[in-house]
């Protein structure tokens, strides 16, 4: 793949900030690791950065050696060139287009049966809702199979969450730029582990249109 562009330039977490190119309690937090077998949420406005976010994750993966599916709707996408310079190999990320959330938690669900993915990505957008028992299912399943299903909706925090199985919700705060450099970070509301309240933030180098 080549020398990845979007790197992490700062690390910072806040409460406490710190920086540096040395870990902190919120990268640890903010890991592939630590979201694997969870159910976790990204939600965002119209300014928010959460393909930034969720690539980090894919490329972290990929790094590893370890497969990635991405499930988007029929109307919306990701900007391949401005990933594929992010360093990440698209030709093994395999994309479900659906026409709307039931059948992307469809999708999710035979994904997460085959065992093969360590990530899971639903870009479900706007208006997004689960069942309860495709809530339960998807959960089960990504627990059994040790794999993060990650889930990006574009909503405020004033507005509920996909559900109450989520484990982990996080917003994603408009990206601030520095000439090259773009700030990206996540405010966490939900977490079942740690609490929530913490907050994760990387200053990054990378293309425009991944935001």
């Amino acid at each position: 793949m080549g020398e990845a562009t979007l790197r992490v330039v700062e690390t910072i977490e806040i409460p406490g900030v710190r920086k540096g190119m040395g870990p902190s309690r919120g990268a640890e937090a903010w890991t592939l690791e630590t979201l694997t077998g969870r159910f976790v949420e990204i939600s965002a406005g119209a300014a928010g950065s959460p393909l930034t976010l969720a690539f980090r994750l894919v490329l972290e993966a990929q790094r590893k050696g370890d497969p990635v599916a991405w499930i988007t709707r029929r109307d919306a996408t990701f900007y391949p060139p401005d990933v594929a310079a992010a360093g990440i190999d698209l030709d093994v990320v395999p994309v479900v287009r659906v026409p709307g959330t039931p059948e992307a938690a469809g999708a999710a669900d035979l994904l997460l049966r085959s065992g093969a993915f360590a990530l899971v990505v639903l870009d479900l957008g706007p208006r997004a809702r689960l069942s309860i028992p495709a809530q339960t299912r998807l959960v089960g399943l990504a627990k059994q199979h040790e794999t993060a299903l990650l889930c990006l909706t574009e909503k405020g925090d004033e507005q509920a969450s996909l559900g109450s199985l989520v484990s982990l919700r996080a917003l994603a705060a408009p990206r601030r730029r520095d000439g090259e450099r773009f700030r990206c970070a996540v405010r966490v509301i939900k977490d079942k582990r740690r609490g929530p309240g913490w907050t994760h933030a990387e200053v990054v180098h990378g293309p425009d249109g991944l935001c």
